[in-house]
């Protein structure tokens, strides 16, 4: 087993000669909702200090796979599971499991923005005032570090009372991941979070999770196969439910194992 600072040198390549425990492992997991399934069997391991970049056609069950990760899914009535879903080596689907505070440790980014009614100060701070944080001092803190990892402390520094909604769709974003950061995550998931915002601030996301991934296991849903090629270390490929491939996405783009992938990577279908 390699210690923590050779472990942040090297590349992440599964299967090679040394050993790195995964932050998350899925075990021929699928998914079903009223009972048509949506996830098919699915084996993979997420792991630390990774960005893992999750790509395929729509309907291909991504955003059910990043749902289930933090039980989100199970907002839905008619969700069903098989398998097991492992968070440091504990089934994430125990009975006695906190939800609540595994979606704390398993945070999550949308496609929109959702920034709450109020000041930028105070969407940070939601969070850790909830979770009993009272001191002046360390909420400040979170605060400006939650937002310069997000890439937004130096647009907002003398900003922080104005309504959140002042600010534009790029930087709602970066506050929305800002907000996520307060809680402090373990793994960070992310479906499509820049599929509305302009080249500038997607570049400012992309930026972020390269900072990020020193810190936290990272699973980025993306329709746009660019941005996968540029912003992950690793790539899964999924199809209507099925995970056809992962590997570093080097090689995944640029010589897959499977027709299917170089098909869809190469725009025949999706």
């Amino acid at each position: 087993m390699m210690d923590s600072h050779d472990m942040e040198n090297i590349p992440l390549i599964v299967g090679a000669n040394y050993s790195i425990t995964p932050k998350v492992t899925v075990r021929n997991f699928s998914a079903s909702f009223n009972s048509t399934k949506v996830l098919r069997n699915i084996n993979l391991e997420i792991f630390p200090r990774e960005r893992l970049a999750i790509i395929g056609p729509a309907s291909g069950g991504k955003t059910t796979f990043l749902r289930s990760l933090n039980r989100l899914n199970d907002l839905d009535f008619d969700f069903s599971m098989e398998g097991q879903v492992l968070l440091d080596g504990k089934d994430i689907f125990s009975p006695d499991v906190d939800v609540p505070e595994l979606r704390r440790r398993i945070g999550m980014l949308y496609a929109v923005p959702t920034s709450l009614p109020w000041s930028i100060y105070d969407n940070i701070v939601f969070g850790p005032r909830m979770s009993g944080i009272r001191s002046r001092s360390r909420l400040d803190a979170m605060v400006e570090n939650s937002l310069k990892a997000a890439v937004l402390w130096d647009e907002v520094r003398d900003r922080l009372k104005e309504p959140a909604m002042n600010l534009s769709g790029g930087q709602q974003q970066r506050l929305c991941l800002a907000r996520v950061l307060a809680l402090e995550p373990e793994v960070l998931l992310l479906d499509e979070p820049c599929s509305g915002l302009d080249p500038i601030s997607t570049a400012k996301i992309e930026e972020a999770l390269v900072e990020l991934k020193s810190k936290y296991s990272i699973v980025l849903v993306t329709n746009n196969t660019k941005q996968a090629a540029r912003a992950s270390d690793r790539t899964a490929f999924f199809l209507m439910g099925e995970l056809i491939e992962c590997g570093l996405t080097k090689q995944v783009f640029t010589n897959p194992k499977h027709n299917r992938t170089s098909q869809y990577i190469t725009g025949h279908f999706g």
